[in-house]
């Protein structure tokens, strides 16, 4: 059970409690970044970031999720999670090296949306385009991979560390959704941003703090 603690009370009604939060588009999708973390910052554990969520990282993942319009995600993320079909699917992918054989692949009701650069290797090309709706731009940033989705859309990012850190470059994260695990797992994870330090440090104010049996969660807005 998730609690608020600013109120200490339970939230009965996840879904109902996401959605009354504000998001307002402003000429431009409203982008939502969901990651969770250890408490040192490590974004995943062998691999992924599976050994990091519990029952209730699991359950606010899937009610942003049912909040969200389209939700982008690098190639990365997908297969290490082994992501399933979802038609709001936004791969980036820059050299479309991902698998069209992949499990997300898999449901041709279902075709996810692959954004990759215009570069790529024509036979990746063709050989996703039998698979989904491929996408070429001639520059991958943040900004032009967002200018893809429609204006006034919630779009809800999954990472990883290298696609946040392009859309903090083009400043147009809008949320961020902070889940800590109550745990310390050293090595050389990436943190949540996976680049080149920002010319102007992105500022958010504190939005919201939940606390589940042991996970804490925390919305930031743009200051």
């Amino acid at each position: 059970m998730i609690r608020d603690l600013t109120t200490g009370r339970p939230l009965d009604d996840l879904d109902a409690a996401v959605r009354a939060e504000e998001r307002m588009p402003h000429g431009r999708p409203w982008v939502m970044l969901n990651m969770v973390t250890s408490i040192d910052g490590a974004t995943a554990v062998d691999g992924g970031s599976t050994p990091l969520s519990d029952d209730d990282d699991r359950e606010l993942f899937h009610a942003l999720r049912r909040v969200a319009d389209m939700i982008v995600v690098g190639s990365g993320t997908v297969e290490a999670e082994d992501y399933r079909p979802d038609a709001r699917l936004v791969i980036v992918s820059g050299r479309l090296s991902i698998d069209p054989s992949m499990r997300v692949f898999s449901d041709p009701d279902q075709r996810p949306t692959v954004v990759g650069s215009s570069q790529a290797d024509p036979a990746k090309v063709a050989a996703l385009r039998e698979v989904a709706n491929v996408e070429l731009l001639e520059d991958l940033s943040g900004s032009h991979v967002v200018g893809l989705l429609p204006a006034g859309s919630i779009v809800l990012c999954e990472g990883g560390p290298t696609l946040n850190a392009s859309l903090f470059q083009s400043d147009v994260v809008d949320e961020i959704d902070w889940a800590v695990a109550p745990q310390v797992v050293g090595g050389k994870s990436n943190r949540m941003t996976s680049g080149d330090a920002l010319v102007n440090p992105a500022r958010f104010r504190l939005a919201r703090s939940w606390m589940g049996e042991e996970t804490l969660f925390l919305r930031y807005v743009r200051a």
